[in-house]
């Protein structure tokens, strides 16, 4: 065929002198070239772009999913959530109030002398404020045989009200003997104890009120 003829006797040092059959042909494949590796990186960034869409539809229909449970569960939570509060109210007001606090710890004096202890110091220390409750300190000293100790804390632990006695830097050890005469098996039992009350309505902290106001 001429057309295959005028092919093999191309002159590519004279573009200009082919033949407008073989000028159209190689428009064309030229013009097809362009098309292919445009679609083929257009195509390419699609499928990127649908992989990625992919992904994130994935994640996201996790997330509804994670969401969607605990919207179910929301009322019961928050029906748990009131009935915590509600335990936690009535478990504070157990602990004494302001004005037993002192008569508190008079109770507490009283039980260990009433166990046999020897109070050598009990001082009550100021208090501390918290969120919801105050700690009192109380420096002591006391003196007593296990058992004694024993009793004294079982009678702290039947006062009308809930007494809670956490220890800081106390030590219990061998009262010394005197005189080189054997020890006769008191202990003593010094440091620091806190105690606890709930702060009343009018004590615990408000939050933070923004004033406004023009400025002078």
């Amino acid at each position: 065929m001429k057309f295959f003829d005028d092919l093999r006797n191309l002159d590519r040092h004279n573009v200009g002198g082919w033949p407008k059959s073989i000028k159209l042909f190689f428009t064309v494949l030229v013009f097809a070239v362009v098309l292919l590796v445009g679609w083929y990186f257009q195509i390419s960034t699609q499928q990127d772009d649908l992989t990625n869409a992919e992904s994130q539809e994935d994640r996201l229909k996790t997330e509804f999913s994670q969401k969607q449970a605990k919207s179910a569960n929301l009322e019961a939570l928050e029906q748990q959530l009131s009935d915590m509060q509600d335990m936690l109210r009535t478990l504070l007001r157990q602990l004494p109030s302001k004005t037993e606090m002192p008569e508190l710890l008079i109770d507490i004096s009283q039980t260990a002398l009433a166990a046999g202890i020897e109070n050598e110091l009990f001082q009550p220390g100021p208090e501390t404020p918290k969120d919801f409750y105050a700690e009192k300190p109380i420096t002591l000293r006391m003196v007593g045989t296990y058992h004694q100790f024993g009793t004294f804390i079982s009678g702290v632990a039947s006062l009308p009200r809930v007494v809670i006695l956490t220890l800081h830097d106390v030590s219990l050890s061998p009262k010394d003997a005197k005189d080189g005469k054997a020890g006769s098996g008191q202990l003593v039992l010094q440091g620091t104890v806190k105690t606890y009350r709930y702060l009343d309505d009018d004590e615990t902290p408000k939050p933070a009120q923004t004033v406004k106001g023009k400025k002078r």
